[in-house]
This record gives C-alpha cells, structure tokens and sequence, in this order.
C-alpha cells in the first residue's frame, strides 16, 4: 500500500501547518499515514495528532503503522464529527486542522475498493462501507433525472443527460452492478476522444454523491474554526473545482467583518471575521512534483488563519 501512496504537497502543507511543536493537531484524512508522518516529524515529545478517516483499510493500515507512537490518537470517524472527536479527547482547541481532499492511489487502483474505471469490481464508490447506498443502487434505482442533475452537477459533465438516458435504457435490461458495465454505458454514447475525462467525471460524481463529500466538506469547516487556536491555521488540500470553491467561498466568508448591504448606514449584522487568509491565491504542486505524481496535478493549497 504504502508503496502506491505518495502524499500532495507534503512539505508545503506541514510548512503552514506546524507553528508550535508543543501543539496539538488535527489531520481528518489520515489517509496511509503520509501527511501524518511528517507532522510527527516536526512535533516535540510534547506535542500530539488527532487524526481520523473512515476508510476501514487506511485505519487499519495507520493503527499498526503509528503502533509504537504514543503522540498519536485514531479515529474511524468522518472528519466532520471533528467537534465530537474533540469532546472525546477533552480537547478545547487544536494548534491546527489539516484536510488532504483526495482519493488515495491505493483505493483508485485497488479493484476491491470499487473506485477504478480501469478495473473491474464491484459498482460501489464507499469510502465508508457502513453508509446504506452504493453507486450501483443509486444507478439503479434513481431517476433517469436525478441521475443527470448528479452527473453535472458533480462531475461537470455536459453530456449528463444523454448518459442517464443510456443507463436508464440499460438498466431495463440488467441491473448495472459492475465498474465495467457503466464503463461500456458510458463508452457507447462518448466520443473516443473524451472518454476518458467523460469516465472520470462520471465516476467522480457518482462518489462525491454516495459518500456525502461536499455536505462533509461544508460540515468540517464550519467545525473546525471554533475549535481553532488563535493564531492556528486551517490547511485544507483539494482537488477538484466544486472542492475548491467551497474552501474559498469558506474562506471568503470567515474573513468578512460585516455582511450588512453596502448602502446600509450602519452595521447591523454582527458577523464577526474569525479567519485571516493566508494564501491569497491557492498554492499549486510544482512541475517536479506533478512529474513525479501525476493525481498531484490537479491539487490546490489555501491556508487561513485564526484571529
């Protein structure tokens, strides 16, 4: 596994991160550990992580990993419970919260993680196998509109509808239960030529919806700044637009001082600005980490501050 996982932006995002080697920190996507490796690296004897993920494999993995390491406490939660977690470690607040968005190498290659277009496995996209919904019921089941608006809204695909329409003819047929099967759906109504950003963002799609992780993405981070320190920073690592947009607008919003209509004569709104932007514009992985990893090509840093 190990082997198959390299972390994005491990030194930049550890960089903004880590501001006290005595603190105590929070990484809600565990992932194989990567991330959480170099965090340890930088912390004293004193200092801690609280980290979390709801893939049983990257749990299990990290639990005998991180085995001798007594700075470390884990979690099969998803990040969004951080204010829960942090209840259960009697914890008031973090010296910092890191998120690292992305799918790991090893459950997109991995045919038993039914995540791949490029193997065929079960039709399943669970990060957590406990959730009720696979992609294959939500395939099946749904309607022939409700599985286009899914399609482009999340995957940003143009030709969601021609594609529902195909599967929902299909799926009259046969039950759609393969990765294989929605591959070759999808194959009969896509030009060659994109086939194969047409199957990402299909596949993308169908498992941003059946794990809930745009509604987690907006649940941690409304989370995560009251339990922030002051002066502790939020890092959050996506990649994919809908991703993006969310942190920034986030971001945007948490950096307001007032909300009031800007003909109004006076404040009556009451916000208060909780976070200081960082990074003004999302930091990016460089051309020789992209060469070296290419899933790290689409992946975007921003950075807030707790004030």
């Amino acid at each position: 596994m190990i082997r198959t996982h390299i972390p994005v932006l491990l030194s930049e995002s550890t960089d903004y991160l880590v501001t006290n080697r005595n603190g105590v920190y929070f990484e809600g996507t565990l992932g194989f550990g990567g991330h959480t490796q170099e965090i340890l690296s930088r912390l004293s004897k004193d200092g801690s992580i609280v980290s979390t993920d709801v893939d049983q494999n990257a749990f299990n993995y990290c639990k005998n990993k991180f085995k001798n390491e007594n700075r470390i406490k884990l979690y099969n939660f998803n990040f969004s419970l951080i204010d829960v977690i942090a209840k259960i470690e009697s914890l008031e607040f973090f010296d910092g919260i890191l998120a690292d968005l992305g799918v790991s190498s090893f459950q997109l290659d991995n045919a038993a993680a039914g995540f791949s277009y490029s193997v065929n496995s079960e039709l399943d996209l669970r990060l957590d196998k406990n959730l009720r919904k696979t992609a294959a019921d939500f395939i099946n089941y749904e309607s022939e509109e409700r599985i286009a608006e899914i399609i482009f809204e999340y995957g940003e695909e143009k030709n969601s509808r021609k594609i529902a329409r195909k599967i929902s003819e299909e799926r009259k047929i046969k039950s759609i239960e393969k990765t294989d099967e929605l591959k070759k759906i999808i194959s009969s109504v896509t030009n060659p030529k994109y086939l194969t950003k047409t199957l990402s963002r299909v596949f993308q799609a169908l498992r941003i919806y059946v794990n809930d992780e745009l509604g987690s993405l907006k649940a941690f981070l409304e989370n995560s700044v009251p339990l922030l320190k002051k002066g502790g920073r939020l890092v959050v690592i996506s990649y994919h637009s809908l991703e993006d947009r969310i942190v920034k607008e986030f971001f945007k919003y948490e950096n307001l001082s007032c909300i009031c209509p800007i003909d109004a004569p006076i404040c009556t709104c009451d916000k208060l600005k909780r976070l200081k932007i960082i990074t003004r514009k999302p930091f990016a992985p460089s051309e020789t980490e992209i060469k070296n990893n290419k899933r790290a090509r689409s992946a975007k840093l921003r950075v807030a501050e707790r004030i």
